[in-house]
């Protein structure tokens, strides 16, 4: 997926280059930075209805500069309701999403993606989550897929492809309506190869884990594609260390036991001997945050399979056992606080996605 990214640079356009933000929603040609910070001024068509200039913010601080200057940089969202910030026509290829907005939103807006007029979303997770970044669990790193910048600035470069239409939308959970969202979504209008997979991705989080149980990554996937990675946080229930469960990955009819399993949490994100208590992060693998292993430590990691592809044919599952250390050198089963996206591409229709979990038990405190 990524080894072209240099090549583009010295081919001739395949296509066309668009940019959509709360300047120029529909990314359409000369229609950047239309808005008016006139007080009362009407919106012009192209601005969507989630207000064009947020009357909380008047006088405008653009108002000596009128329109053409810096007017809406940002948009805001008003409480449970889902608002387009892409709505597009293919095909296209989707290339480059930043965003960034308060800190304490990361759980409370939820993202989600539709492909080619479907009902059911191919994405649905928390806006924190996607971009590895959930509450308590941030912290500044750089990946292929996905960096979060200085300072909360969060961005994916996972290349989403849509052949009639794409639609992205947020939902803010919160009671009322929320201000200073900003985004840039970057793609290309361009043909799509017919074997291209669509770009999928749900969310699971269970507090506390059963015991003796799995936790489930990600389940229910129907089709033919590639698994492309995840991103887990992890809250630790016991004293000690906490990764030496194994990853399993159940393919293509596999029942009781996994075509793929792995040695333990820290080897299966590329780490080893209990990640030594240190961060690190890279191009494909890492560790956000972590370190001494105490009740309550927080730790967050992501495993990107961008050079080493794990297709499927027909279904997949992923679990991540959670073990620690008891007395007498026995494993022990543990009862932590876990969550993680899965991403993965495959063909359409895909099966429903997961629910995901209301409001209050998505919260971290």
């Amino acid at each position: 997926m990524f080894n072209d990214m240099l090549g583009n640079l010295t081919r001739p356009p395949a296509g066309k280059t668009i940019s959509v933000s709360g300047e120029n929603v529909f990314g359409k040609p000369g229609a950047g930075g239309m808005a008016d910070p006139t007080p009362g001024a009407p919106p012009q068509d192209d601005v969507l209805a989630i207000g064009q200039v947020p009357d909380l913010q008047q006088p405008h601080p653009g108002r000596e500069i009128g329109i053409g200057g810096k007017i809406r940089p940002w948009i805001f969202l008003e409480s449970r309701k889902e608002t387009a910030i892409l709505d597009m026509d293919g095909p296209g290829m989707i290339r480059h999403i930043w965003i960034a907005f308060p800190p304490r939103l990361l759980r409370m807006l939820v993202l989600r993606m539709y492909w080619d007029h479907e009902e059911l979303p191919s994405v649905q997770v928390p806006v924190g989550d996607f971009f590895c970044s959930a509450p308590g669990y941030y912290g500044e790193f750089q990946s292929l897929a996905v960096c979060v910048n200085a300072k909360n600035a969060m961005n994916c470069y996972w290349q989403m492809p849509f052949r009639k239409h794409a639609r992205v939308t947020l939902e803010y959970l919160g009671d009322e309506r929320t201000s200073h969202i900003y985004y840039t979504i970057n793609l290309t209008q361009q043909e799509i190869p017919e074997d291209a997979a669509y770009f999928h991705a749900s969310f699971r989080r269970t507090n506390p884990l059963k015991y003796g149980e799995d936790f489930v990554i990600a389940d229910g996937i129907r089709g033919r594609g590639s698994f492309a990675g995840c991103y887990m946080t992890w809250q630790q229930n016991n004293e000690g260390w906490w990764g030496e469960g194994e990853v399993k990955m159940y393919l293509d009819g596999d029942k009781d036991f996994p075509s793929i399993c792995g040695t333990g949490t820290e080897d299966y994100f590329c780490g080893a001997w209990s990640f030594g208590d240190r961060t690190y992060f890279s191009p494909y693998s890492g560790l956000i945050c972590g370190g001494p292993s105490h009740v309550g430590d927080r730790h967050a990691m992501y495993r990107f399979h961008l050079a080493d592809p794990l297709w499927f044919h027909s279904e997949l599952k992923v679990t991540m056992q959670a073990l620690g250390w008891r007395s007498e050198g026995r494993f022990l089963p543990l009862k932590d606080d876990l969550s993680a996206v899965a991403y993965w591409y495959q063909d359409e229709p895909h099966a429903k996605l997961p629910d995901l979990p209301d409001r209050n038990e998505l919260e971290v405190i």
